[in-house]
């Protein structure tokens, strides 16, 4: 019985410890870096991009550009929650695509180094966003990219861009799942375990299936040609959200690309097969 409560102890010690190193781990990769750490880490990259503070309707965010060739395309990402500008460093610092296309990359409002704004938690403040940033640009010349839940936001830009790029997009709020986490950015007695940059994040969660409604009749108004890219297991936006998409435009204007096995983290995970059809996009 000793021994029993002894390894009791341990295993209970051990998932604490665990816990709370998981905990400090996520934070550390997740939480927002200063423009000095995001120049250090393009620096390390051979690459000197142009870093920005732009104000879109009182508030600030931060924007990434790079240029490679004024008379190239130019790609504009946009991140999902949690996420930021940096998420996309593995395609803007690689070197074939930097002979096809520009870039820039933005850290949505809420989602900025030490951000006084919050999350408007809004598909249409997001999309407004997006299409102030490529208000300037040739719109034949510009291929929209949206990650997770930044897949709706590129989705609602009906802009005639050359093409919109999807990468596991969250569109279908029938299949939203509702994770027990989020409860705890809800209890007040657990809210302020929860860092700000997760405060968001739950925040753009717990309004994002109601949010989608809105826009469940309208996809179709985009008319640009569409790729979307997701993982069939996926499950924290599941597959279906894409197989939903297929239903809805027509053929010629929609693509599918299924990744077999791949999960929600495969901007990374599936970088050359993402890679592949950012440079058939760019042809």
């Amino acid at each position: 019985m000793n021994k029993l409560k002894k390894l009791l102890k341990y295993l209970i010690g051990f998932l604490f410890l665990s816990l709370i190193l998981g905990y400090f781990s996520f934070y550390y990769f997740t939480k927002p870096k200063s423009d000095e750490k995001i120049l250090s880490e393009f620096k390390a990259l051979g690459i000197k991009p142009e870093l920005t503070y732009e104000t879109f309707r009182g508030f600030t965010y931060r924007k990434i550009k790079i240029t490679n060739d004024k008379d190239l395309p130019t790609m504009v990402f946009v991140h999902g929650t949690i996420g930021s500008s940096l998420d996309f460093i593995g395609y803007m610092s690689d070197s074939v695509l930097a002979k096809k296309t520009n870039f820039i990359s933005y850290d949505r409002v809420g989602y900025n180094y030490d951000d006084e704004h919050g999350t408007q938690a809004s598909i249409a403040f997001e999309r407004d966003l997006l299409q102030s940033i490529t208000k300037d640009l040739k719109r034949r010349k510009t291929i929209v990219v949206g990650y997770s839940y930044g897949g709706p936001i590129a989705l609602a830009d009906t802009n005639d861009y050359k093409k919109t790029i999807l990468i596991a997009p969250a569109v279908y709020h029938k299949v939203e799942p509702e994770f027990w986490f989020v409860n705890i950015y809800k209890w007040s007695l657990t809210k302020w375990l929860v860092p700000n940059i997760w405060k968001q994040a739950g925040k753009e969660k717990l309004t994002h299936k109601e949010d989608l409604q809105k826009f469940d009749n309208i996809w179709t108004e985009n008319k640009n040609d569409i790729i979307s890219i997701h993982g069939t297991e996926d499950v924290i936006v599941p597959f279906s959200n894409s197989e939903y998409l297929l239903e809805q435009f027509p053929e010629k204007q929609f693509k599918l690309v299924k990744i077999p096995g791949a999960k929600h983290f495969l901007i990374w995970e599936d970088f050359d097969i993402i890679k592949e059809q950012f440079l058939k996009s760019l042809d």
